[in-house]
């Protein structure tokens, strides 16, 4: 899991910058809160707004992040309001929580603007609980809020800043139907309901933290489509949670709540947890916990039992997760995984198509952003297909399937790299055969994506066998060509059927 975190692929460094990033922006954010005088609770919430403004916001372009993060104050200021005055009215603000959480999901149906203000609008809820906000603070909390969006603005959209490319959050070919049948439909569902039966047990196992549970349901939910991968997810922030624990005592609780060491400590996990989000959920819940441990030291009131509470309190909310994904709407992940390999396909094929046209002399042509779309599209593979590449995972012919998936995907995504860089060449010449080679990579393609009815068909054929070739565009494409066909035995063979070999 170490290995796997320091040596997954970060192109341009984006992983790096935004973690970088986040550290100043949101230092900057609490040291603005502190230099005005705000409280200690005004400043921890300043930081919270801040991390969320970095870490949720992931529109495409940076005006739409620019006006997503300007919309946060719009739901988050109400929510903060509506807890302050629901506090001392239990069973109307765990009802409300709820909703909030409900509708938190079911947002993610608008696009990452909409993924980005649910997730806001719920962490205010969730801060108000954290705090125990009255509605005499909420004056302080919202000009500390404020302060906090503008300092991390600054750093983001002045200081430093770059544009990311994201594809879509919701799965296409799940993202166009209706009811029901929408994916965000049934997750705002099952997210409402799971989180039901977790502050159920929450509140049975402490009176004072019982919204750790709903948040363990909460963020579980975020970022998966299907059962499988909620599972997943479910387990690793369970064991995220115990190794930060255990971090956590050894770490954090000697500090004795010491301003400057916990602050040090709080940066250090801030960075973990966007440097590791894309890579590895568990070492983000690692962050996560640590980070929570420093606060809670800060606040004054950490004990080796609050962090067993937050153990049982998690486990509570990956159980209330794991039966609402079960038992209610389930949502497939062989339909989820379908069609992010389609979207990863067509993206090679686009990358593909770009370079050939800037060998041939289009200086408009580019397939540097198709590369850095299909990094993020087959991380997103990776996180449908988690549940079958697990190791408990039982079903060891669709494992098998999984894993060839993946790895002739990896196989794809580097010829496709390697073309891009010949492409990029000036020197780069072309040649004639280069068309001919693209045109067999798009049958390749539309055998892969062919639709419903077309499934009946025989599978594609074997790889045909190319002479040797010098050029190294032209191998790229043969070898590209070649991974193509080869995944349609595992894409278009039943899930049930061993593969030769496996």
């Amino acid at each position: 899991m170490l290995r796997k975190m320091f040596v997954a692929p970060d192109p341009g460094r984006v992983r790096l910058r935004s973690a970088t990033r986040a550290v100043l922006g949101i230092s900057v954010a609490v040291a603005v809160c502190g230099l005005i005088g705000h409280t200690l609770v005004a400043a921890i919430i300043a930081g919270l707004a801040a991390l969320l403004a970095l870490f949720t916001v992931t529109d495409a372009t940076v005006r739409g992040q620019a006006v997503t993060t300007a919309l946060l104050p719009a739901v988050g200021f109400p929510v903060l309001a509506l807890a302050a005055v629901l506090h001392d009215y239990p069973v109307a603000r765990d009802l409300v929580f709820l909703a909030v959480m409900g509708a938190g999901v079911y947002a993610r149906r608008w696009g990452p603007r909409g993924h980005s203000l649910g997730v806001f609008a719920f962490m205010t809820f969730f801060a108000a609980q954290f705090l125990h906000t009255v509605p005499a603070q909420l004056p302080d909390l919202y000009e500390a809020i404020g302060l906090a969006l503008l300092a991390s603005s600054a750093t983001r959209f002045g200081l430093w800043c770059y544009e990311r490319r994201l594809p879509p959050p919701a799965v296409p070919a799940l993202a166009e139907r209706r009811g029901l049948a929408r994916a965000t439909t049934r997750q705002a569902v099952q997210a409402t309901l799971g989180g039901g039966v977790a502050l159920v047990i929450g509140h049975a196992l402490s009176g004072d933290r019982w919204y750790w549970a709903v948040g363990a349901t909460w963020w579980i939910f975020v970022n998966t489509v299907s059962r499988g991968e909620t599972l997943v997810r479910g387990f690793r922030r369970v064991m995220g949670t115990l190794i930060g624990i255990a971090v956590g005592a050894v770490v954090v609780l000697p500090l004795h709540g010491a301003v400057v060491p916990t602050a040090v400590l709080v940066a250090v996990c801030v960075f973990g947890i966007f440097y590791t989000a894309a890579v590895s959920y568990t070492w983000m819940m690692l962050s996560v916990t640590v980070m929570a441990g420093g606060l809670y030291g800060l606040l004054g009131v950490l004990d080796p039992g609050l962090l067993a509470l937050r153990l049982l309190e998690t486990g509570a909310g990956a159980l209330g997760a794991v039966l609402a994904v079960l038992l209610v709407l389930p949502v497939t992940t062989h339909a989820t995984t379908n069609a992010w390999i389609e979207h990863a396909v067509r993206t090679v094929h686009a990358c593909t198509r770009e370079a050939a046209a800037r060998l041939s002399g289009t200086a408009a042509a580019d397939p540097a952003p198709h590369i850095a779309d299909l990094e993020v599209i087959l991380g997103r593979v990776r996180l449908s297909l988690a549940p079958l590449v697990h190791p408990l995972s039982p079903l060891r012919a669709r494992r098998a399937r999984a894993h060839q998936v993946i790895a002739l995907l990896d196989e794809c995504a580097q010829q496709a790299r390697s073309l891009a860089a010949i492409a990029a060449d000036p020197e780069a010449s072309y040649d004639d055969r280069l068309a001919a080679a693209c045109e067999r990579v798009e049958a390749a393609v539309e055998a892969l994506i062919a639709s419903e009815e077309a499934l009946a068909a025989p599978l594609a054929p074997a790889a045909v066998k190319h002479a040797p070739v010098t050029e190294p565009a032209l191998a790229h494409l043969h070898g590209l060509e070649r991974a193509l066909i080869e995944l349609a035995t595992p894409v278009r063979s039943s899930p049930r059927t061993p593969l030769v070999g496996a």
